[in-house]
């Protein structure tokens, strides 16, 4: 692992397979640390023939914090946000795209297959819509448009979004397996072992609730990116689970409806998250983005 110091913002970042590969972005979701990544998945994308990049977003893990910018009411964010209402934020997803522009360009790539979960997708939007020259392909997994009126997480959903911060690490591992089973793939069950597991090496690596706050603040802030996507020619995969409570699969059919040409990849079974069962689509897909990129 490296950081690469961009001004304002260093990013913490991890490379996998030959660099001389076109190189695919992955970037991960609110909250989430890069190791999400995991290690087995990206060498998947590695033996496909891509370099691949993985690395923390700001306020996350080991890049930059905003801890002066203070913690917005998460509560208050959350119901503006569904609501369209404007929200304050310490710094945008237009912002996180430059992030990942920025690490690219340090690390010498002119272009890149860009691929988000999540906020993770969003951004990956973002990106796509704001330097369209340096993204090759784009892959948005279980994300959304923003578009108001799209139907919102389920009621247990949403209370996880509002659920505060643990203050110790056991604390922390037994949310975390709580939140999972809310907003995880109801036909892919991981077992408790390994979600504390998971959960643990988060904690030990890096502990930063506030800086989840200030993401979800980023998310809400940005507003519909509908006729901004519309506009879109890049080649594009859409990924979505049929049972996602958090970001329900409308918006990922609204994602799709939104840029044309795009391919829609519904995965049965699929919620919150990705289960290491349905990788090999999920590899698949963001491969036929490549591809397309190519043909």
């Amino acid at each position: 692992m490296a950081k690469m110091n961009l001004g304002a913002v260093s990013l913490e970042y991890d490379t996998f397979g030959d660099k001389n590969d076109e190189t695919i972005l992955l970037i991960m979701g609110l909250g989430g640390q890069m190791i999400l990544w995991e290690n087995d998945f990206c060498n998947g994308l590695a033996s496909r023939g891509f370099h691949v990049i993985r690395f923390d977003n700001r306020d996350v893990g080991l890049s930059t914090w905003f801890d002066e910018a203070g913690v917005p009411d998460v509560a208050k964010v959350f119901l503006d946000g569904m609501a369209g209402l404007p929200v304050d934020s310490a710094y945008t997803l237009d912002d996180m795209a430059d992030d990942c522009v920025g690490l690219l360009r340090g690390l010498g790539i002119e272009r890149a297959h860009i691929a988000g979960g999540s906020m993770g997708g969003m951004i990956a939007q973002a990106m796509a819509i704001n330097h369209p020259d340096v993204t090759r392909s784009l892959t948005s997994i279980m994300s959304t448009t923003g578009r108001p009126g799209l139907p919102g997480p389920t009621p247990d959903a949403a209370a996880v979004l509002a659920t505060p911060p643990p203050e110790t690490r056991d604390e922390f591992i037994t949310e975390a397996i709580r939140r999972d089973r809310v907003i995880g793939s109801p036909d892919f069950p991981p077992t408790d072992e390994f979600l504390a597991a998971r959960a643990a090496r988060g904690y030990d690596r890096a502990f930063h609730p506030t800086g989840t706050a200030r993401q979800l603040a980023a998310v809400a802030a940005h507003g519909d990116r509908t006729e901004r996507l519309q506009k879109l020619t890049v080649p594009t995969v859409v990924i979505h689970g049929d049972k996602d409570p958090l970001i329900p699969i409308a918006s990922g059919q609204a994602t799709h409806e939104a840029i044309s040409g795009s391919e829609f990849l519904t995965l049965e079974g699929m919620g919150h998250d990705m289960p290491r069962p349905l990788w090999p689509q999920i590899i698949d897909g963001i491969c036929r983005a490549a591809a397309r990129a190519k043909a």
